[in-house]
């Protein structure tokens, strides 16, 4: 089974694999805002905690397009809407090292929403403008895709590492 197609020369990826590539984009989207909220906390010491965490849950919200689950980020994007744009022009500074990722998670997400209905091209139009996008890199496999997410995660520290089987087959 293939898990990646084209239709009409757009890539596609298999209905049962979109749940878990979502998956994936929000882990991207988790290691992304826990860097970002060290970066900012560094250079915007005089933020309290909360707000620190706030402005970065809204840029990088903003970014992949997303509501925020939690309202008080959206009040908090809407009163400092500035410095939300201040910080999405920084993002390829403070996220340098996650841009492969980004870029990934991003592609992903567009090929996702377009099966589902759902135009999200704006969200790679904005990554390209900021300087997140590497336009030059390949699109990756879904498979490869979850394999690199997984590890990111496990170096952020937001899963185990896997462990290797090492029971002896009964017999």
């Amino acid at each position: 089974m293939k898990q990646m197609e084209t239709q009409n020369g757009e890539p596609r990826v298999s209905k049962k694999l979109i749940p878990v590539i979502r998956e994936a984009i929000t882990t991207v989207q988790m290691v992304a805002y826990k860097v970002l909220v060290t970066d900012i906390a560094e250079r915007k010491q005089e933020l309290a905690l909360q707000e620190q965490r706030q402005l970065a849950g809204a840029v990088i919200n903003n970014l992949f397009g997303t509501e925020p689950s939690d309202p008080e980020v959206s009040i908090y994007h809407r009163q400092h809407r500035d410095m939300v744009e201040e910080e999405l022009r920084q993002l390829a500074t403070s996220l340098q090292v996650l841009c492969p990722y980004l870029t990934d998670a991003l592609r992903m997400q567009t090929i996702c929403d377009n099966q589902e209905g759902v135009h999200s091209i704006p969200s790679l139009l904005m990554a390209k403008t900021l300087g997140l996008l590497q336009e030059e890199r390949a699109l990756p496999m879904p498979s490869t895709f979850m394999l690199s997410v997984r590890s990111l995660a496990v170096h952020h520290g937001l899963v185990e590492p896997m462990q290797e089987d090492v029971s002896q087959p009964e017999g």
